[in-house]
């Protein structure tokens, strides 16, 4: 059977909806699904995105169905008409009329909208996002609902709490000499630093997060909002290229830090798989084993044992990554939870610990659920563990750890985990997460200092809801935000992401970084109906080999001339320096090093996933650039 390109690349077949530029002089937005994202002026992006977006109420997507769309472009002008059906999970339906207006100097985006019956929502309602690149840090100008105006920044370390509220207005300059106003009408808004959850960008959207969540829209109610975006330059622009250049310089540079260990998370739910491909942990190189221990799941010795079988067979380290429902003394849960780990013969190199209530998130404006302090959890776990070593923080993201601090001073290190679809999961935002994820690990050790530091397990699916009664189940393999199964982990834009996450938080001085389970759909080996064949495995699992064989050496940093493409990581080695490159993009890129020497290259790409062989083949450089296809990973070994 021929596989089709799409089904390499993304696991699945599913096509993105159709991006239609529109533009109206220097002004141009791309049209996508009824919403707008990428507002360039002169080629300059002034807004990641506006969107009209409605949540249901665990925060999931309520996909639009769009009807009776209209375009209209001129020079100058462009207009879009459309109605859009939304729909909840109890059936409720939403009905939405809205209309894009484009001129040479603004955009406008209104709509109106009615519920045919009472429907229950998170959110519904305009969102605007601003980006991060050139933006952090930079002025704002706010104009807030009583007509004050807030001369202030964007937050350049991830703010925790809304940086801003009670938002009418927002101005700031989006290049030298062009200010960019955006104006919101017919709600409260307010600004989140959406960079917690590593999205790559500043959120401004509807209705306070203090006011109570899920709410009801009432049927028959017809409710109005808009934004204005209003461009002003003061001097002519000058248009960037907007054009990637056709071959994209790579720079290396030794960096201080070591490249982290490589860790692979271990899941009860899937132990008998576990099992079965234990052998592949030691192929891999990983070093440390992160088990997932929940007793109030039912998680007990028969789990510890499967740890237990899995790190002998492997040789590798075991983390306990442990939950504790501190319903009872925390000694008394603790000793059990050590009796449990002494009958099973499991040796632990460390153990995190966790209240269960840490692992739902707790908004702003929202009561704090009862919880120990956490000096008492870690103390009890030193009693019940002694001399082990203690980890602490978030088995969520780095958004819990960021607003719930955690008292660092007795942990021997700092962990938390992130995951890109938590708001989008298109490509591109998925892609975009990097430009996030490196402030994140800056504000971490603004925080902690230069404390030790793991994250993980980090995968595109999501292992859990913090924000809601569960995940999205994902049974057509489709790209949606929250949800427990995600095809592009199991194809060639998985190897991409993993890379990429990996050359990111490099310089970021990680002890370990675990981007992997073993087995099942945070794993390494393909099911049936995955573009490698069932019990093969997946492109990701060369990617962490070659970041495994890396770990402990001294980093080397690659700088690209466009990090929207293509990003890398290296470290030196015994006989020069291994480089790991990704295009992190869906057209076929150049990556020019310059003299190399005798280079040797491996490459995982389309053509190596049809050939299906089971390990990519390492070739000789030729020349002094290499092609990589769309989400292409390769590794180039450089001699002294």
């Amino acid at each position: 059977m021929t596989l089709s390109r799409a089904f390499l690349l993304f696991g699945s077949d599913e096509r993105e909806p159709t991006v239609q530029r529109l533009q109206a002089g220097q002004l141009s937005v791309d049209l996508v699904g009824g919403n707008l994202r990428t507002v360039r002026f002169a080629e300059r992006e002034v807004l990641r995105g506006i969107s009209f977006l409605v949540r249901d109420r665990d925060w999931g997507t309520c996909e639009a169905a769009l009807d009776g769309v209209q375009i209209e472009e001129g020079a100058e002008r462009a207009t879009v008409h459309y109605s859009a059906r939304f729909a909840a999970p109890d059936g409720a339906i939403l009905r939405c009329n809205a209309t894009i207006a484009l001129d040479l100097q603004s955009v406008t985006f209104a709509a109106d909208f009615t519920a045919d019956r009472d429907f229950e929502t998170a959110r519904a309602g305009f969102v605007v996002l601003h980006p991060v690149v050139g933006v952090a840090g930079r002025p704002i100008a706010v104009e807030h609902g009583d007509g004050t105006i807030e001369r202030a920044v964007f937050p350049d370390f991830i703010e925790p709490w809304q940086p801003f509220k009670s938002i009418s207005a927002i101005t700031h300059e989006a290049m030298p000499g062009v200010t960019a106003e955006c104006r919101m009408t017919g709600d409260v808004f307010e600004m989140e630093d959406q960079r917690n959850w590593t999205d790559g960008s500043y959120k401004t959207y509807v209705r306070p997060l203090a006011l109570p969540w899920p709410y009801i829209l009432k049927a028959g109610e017809t409710l109005r909002q808009s934004i204005l975006l209003t461009i002003t330059p003061s001097t002519p622009p000058v248009a960037a290229d907007g054009r990637t250049p056709e071959a994209i310089e790579i720079s290396l540079a030794d960096i201080s830090q070591t490249l982290p260990e490589i860790g692979l998370g271990l899941r009860p739910e899937d132990l008998t798989e576990e099992l079965r491909h234990a052998d592949l942990v030691a192929e891999l190189g990983a070093r440390h084993l992160i088990c997932h221990f929940d007793p109030g799941a039912g998680h007990g010795v028969e789990a510890l044992s499967g740890f237990r079988r899995i790190a002998q067979a492997s040789g590798a380290k075991v983390t306990l990554e442990c939950f504790l429902a501190c319903r009872q003394a925390l000694d008394e849960e603790l000793k059990a939870v050590a009796a449990d780990v002494e009958t099973a013969g499991l040796t632990l190199s460390s153990i995190a610990v966790s209240p269960s209530v840490d692992r739902q998130s707790t908004p702003p404006g929202s009561t704090w659920p009862d919880c120990p302090p956490l000096e008492a959890v870690y103390a009890a776990a030193q009693r019940a563990f002694p001399g082990l070593p203690l980890g602490g923080g978030m088995f969520s993201y780095f958004t819990e750890l960021n607003r719930k601090r955690v008292p660092a001073g007795s942990l021997s290190y700092l962990t938390h985990c992130t995951n890109p679809i938590v708001h989008a999961a298109d490509d591109l935002s998925v892609m975009q997460t990097f430009e996030a994820l490196r402030h994140v690990t800056r504000s971490v050790r603004a925080i902690y200092g230069g404390r030790p530091y793991r994250i993980g397990p980090s995968t595109i699916a999501m292992r859990q809801n913090p924000y809601g009664s569960a995940t999205k189940d994902n049974p057509l393999g489709r790209r949606i935000a929250m949800a427990n199964r995600d095809p592009r982990h199991n194809a060639l834009f998985g190897a991409a992401w993993t890379l990429a996450y990996a050359a990111t938080v490099a310089e970021a001085g990680l002890e370990v970084l675990t981007l992997s389970t073993l087995c099942g759909p945070f794993g390494l080996i393909a099911a049936a109906g995955e573009p490698m064949e069932d019990g093969g495995k997946r492109p990701l699992f060369h990617v962490l080999k070659w970041l495994a064989e890396l770990a402990g050496r001294a980093g080397v940093s690659v700088e690209t001339s466009a990090s929207d493409a293509l990003v890398g990581v290296g470290a030196a080695t015994d006989s020069g320096r291994t480089v790991l490159l990704a295009n992190i993009s869906p057209q076929m890129r150049v990556a020019a090093f310059g003299s190399v020497g005798k280079a040797r290259i491996t490459i995982v790409d389309e053509n190596w996933m049809r050939s299906r062989t089971d390990e990519p083949k390492a070739v000789d450089l030729r020349g002094e650039s290499v092609r990589l296809p769309a989400y292409a990973v390769a590794r180039i070994e450089i001699p002294r």
